[in-house]
């Protein structure tokens, strides 16, 4: 899986990524990991990280076999 949050973050404001996770529910470290490819949100936080964000989830997140 793939993802734009950090670029969706920055075009927010430059949304930090403690900011981004306060809104979501989880840690600052969550948001790395995720944007570092490192770690796969559940789909719950996936769809929040969107509605945060103001995208719609598939140009967020992208799945990649």
């Amino acid at each position: 899986m793939t993802n734009k949050v950090k670029t969706f973050r920055f075009l927010a404001n430059e949304m930090t990524q403690s900011d981004l996770g306060e809104q979501v529910g989880v840690t600052r470290q969550t948001i790395a990991a995720i944007e570092a490819g490192k770690y796969s949100p559940s789909l719950e936080c996936a769809f929040r990280i969107a509605e945060v964000l103001g995208q719609p989830l598939q140009e967020v997140f992208h799945w990649e076999d």
